[in-house]
């Protein structure tokens, strides 16, 4: 049987041809290629000269529990900088020239041997975060459990923006805080790629929202959920906010340490910034020195923490697909919903990531690939 170049591949809309489609369509059975390369924003060292730039790469390869997606869109997350700064080196490992990016959606074109959930011409969305490979390519291999079908509702730009950050918020508030109905839950920076998403999901938790923001984004997240809003450019939270049972660590400097003031005992700091600790380091399963320069890092938070009876944790969100299909329940019904601040073609994403540095976006920044 002849296919179309995998780089021609476009999924059909009407659902009988789909079904025809993946009536073809085996696991392991490739839709056909043209070229062992593809472009990519890359890389090329760890520091102050990064060198980050369009380089051609090599198109992965498939393990048996991967699928090739054929990116659309991927979204750009802070991290996204830090990590060719080196901020992350010691716990995250990028085989050079590493691929910058995390999050994505696009098309199955190829599955793995031992695939089963996926087909071609599924559209997918996925977190590569902390799994060495990047999005802002045209072609990804993903770990099947990493991905989830994109919700019928949105287009790959808005589910792009979606994972890494929602992920984070499902983690942290469901898991690490296990938030409920009538808690109060603190989301600094509630107009930002995290605080827009986490807002909305510990409103639809049943929780009540503190948050801060600029006085031109109160309308936003309020539109969102948040409850208390505190303009920090004309107040401090922590002199206005109070009874708190849960905060979110999103913003550097003393916020950490202020936000100790406004917690109940009993409450739970989740930071997604630092300082990393060594209950961290142990779940990466780092050798002792790491789990000693953790300890020493997150010494003081956790001391101060202990003393006004709180529980403090780092968090480092993990890919996970299951998690992405729950949520995407959510995205198809309502309940949450994607808060893009800027799309940028491929060819400027660079200048996105310039763009997301300035710390100014409101919602995600989205780089759109086909």
């Amino acid at each position: 049987m002849t296919h179309p170049h995998l780089t021609d591949f476009t999924p059909p809309t009407h659902p009988a041809d789909r079904s025809r489609v993946a009536s073809t369509a085996a696991p392991g059975i490739d839709i056909g290629t043209t070229t062992s390369t593809m472009k990519a924003l890359t890389f090329q060292r760890y520091g102050k000269t990064p060198d980050i730039g369009f380089t051609q790469v090599a198109r992965p390869e498939l393990q048996a529990d991967e699928i090739l997606v054929q990116i659309h869109a991927a979204a750009i997350n802070p991290i996204d900088n830090m990590v060719p700064a080196g901020t992350f080196k010691p716990v995250m490992h990028f085989k050079l020239p590493g691929i910058l990016g995390s999050d994505l959606a696009g098309v199955v074109v190829k599955v793995g041997r031992s695939v089963t959930r996926f087909k071609l011409g599924d559209e997918v969305y996925a977190s590569l975060f902390d799994t060495g490979k990047g999005s802002l390519a045209e072609f990804a291999a993903v770990p099947e459990s990493a991905a989830a079908l994109k919700p019928s509702n949105l287009d790959f730009v808005q589910a792009a923006s979606i994972p890494m950050v929602a992920l984070t918020s499902w983690q942290a508030l469901k898991e690490r805080m296990n938030l409920r109905p009538g808690q109060k839950v603190f989301i600094p920076a509630g107009s930002g790629g995290i605080g827009t998403l986490a807002i909305q999901l510990a409103h639809h938790l049943g929780a009540r929202v503190g948050t801060t923001v600029s006085t031109g984004s109160v309308a936003l997240v309020q539109d969102l959920g948040a409850d208390e809003i505190v303009d920090y450019k004309k107040q401090a939270f922590d002199q206005v906010l109070s009874g708190y049972d849960g905060v979110l660590g999103t913003v550097r400097g003393d916020a950490l340490e202020k936000s100790l003031n406004i917690l109940k005992p009993g409450g739970r700091i989740v930071s997604l910034i630092g300082p990393l600790d060594g209950a961290f380091a142990r779940s990466k399963k780092l050798n002792f020195i790491l789990r000693f320069v953790f300890g020493l890092m997150s010494r003081k938070i956790r001391g101060l923490s202990r003393k006004r009876g709180v529980d403090y944790s780092f968090l480092f969100v993990r890919p996970e697909g299951q998690q992405l299909a729950e949520i995407g329940a959510l995205l198809q019904a309502g309940q949450l919903r994607p808060v893009i601040d800027k799309v940028y073609p491929f060819e400027q994403a660079k200048e996105a990531l310039d763009y997301l540095a300035l710390g100014r976006a409101k919602g995600k920044v989205v780089v759109k690939i086909r």
